[in-house]
């Protein structure tokens, strides 16, 4: 197995490939981004699946810090294979996805690591780690660096926030889907990453551990990272998100400020479903719901 150099090293890094010797650029430990500047960019993105059936088409799309921008649309319009793209985990037919004002492929896995962590829908792991063995896992980008000296807090902290300290000691696979998504978004948090990229997160979650998962996410952009946040419920999207992208067959039809974005003409058409937009009569908090007969 290749030994990486110690991340700080400046210079070039060679890479041994077959009989060559490919030099690479050695990043330094990246620094928090400026309030409002963009870490992550799609430009013109488009993405084929299935013998050419297009599921992105022609996404314009960034993230700032100190930011949530939720993803929002019908089942298929495009949302989670968005979030895959920006994470590079999909070859795109055409455009670039940018991660602090370079190209993806101009960073390595451990340069992304340092910069944005990856929350996906599925959380499944093939050995009966323990849950604090899952979390520790965040704090591997950071190994031979001045950072590796707060482990211990990093991960504490995270799963005092995700309410998972009572599992330290639980195997991974023996735990609810409820406590394995906290788990992993423990993971992603103790990460520590100036982006959050996070796949429906409350998805297993109960009531009040969802608006738990949407503070955490609140608390992170207020202190500066950019989160991206996949979600289903337009109601909580209202309330804790910055920015809305609304997600349709594959493009993006419209994005901005929640009560610019959530409203009963284009969600009744893009869900092909008729929905009231509202304001609270005590709170004027933004309420969305199903017109139902």
């Amino acid at each position: 197995m290749a030994v990486a150099p110690h991340p700080c090293q400046c210079g070039r890094v060679g890479v041994k490939r077959g009989l060559a010797t490919v030099f690479q650029r050695a990043h330094p430990v990246p620094e928090a981004p400026e309030p409002g500047s963009v870490t992550l960019r799609a430009r013109a993105v488009v993405v084929e699946r299935g013998g050419g059936r297009r599921v992105l088409d022609g996404i314009d799309f960034e993230v700032r810090a100190g930011q949530i921008v939720a993803l929002v649309g019908p089942n298929g319009a495009g949302k989670s294979t968005l979030l895959a793209a920006l994470t590079g985990e999909l070859d795109l037919v055409s455009g670039t996805v940018e991660l602090d004002d370079e190209p993806l492929t101009a960073w390595t896995h451990l340069d992304m690591a340092r910069r944005r962590a990856v929350l996906p829908q599925s959380h499944a792991v093939g050995f009966p780690f323990t849950a604090r063995e899952v979390v520790a896992m965040g704090r591997a980008p950071w190994v031979r660096t001045d950072r590796q000296l707060r482990d211990d807090d990093h991960i504490a902290a995270a799963m005092a926030a995700t309410d998972v300290t009572h599992l330290a000691a639980r195997p991974f696979p023996a735990l609810s889907g409820g406590e394995r998504a906290r788990v992993a978004l423990a993971r992603v948090l103790a990460q520590d990453t100036p982006t959050l990229l996070l796949d429906e997160p409350t998805a297993a979650l109960d009531l009040g551990h969802q608006e738990q998962i949407l503070a955490l996410a609140r608390d992170r952009a207020g202190k500066g990272a950019a989160v991206v946040v996949v979600l289903h419920d337009l109601g909580i999207a209202a309330a804790y998100a910055d920015r809305v992208a609304v997600l349709d067959a594959g493009r993006i039809a419209a994005d901005g400020p929640p009560r610019a974005v959530l409203t009963t003409e284009l969600l009744s058409r893009v869900y092909r479903h008729p929905v009231e937009v509202l304001d609270h009569p005590v709170t004027g908090a933004q309420l969305v719901l199903p017109v139902r007969g």
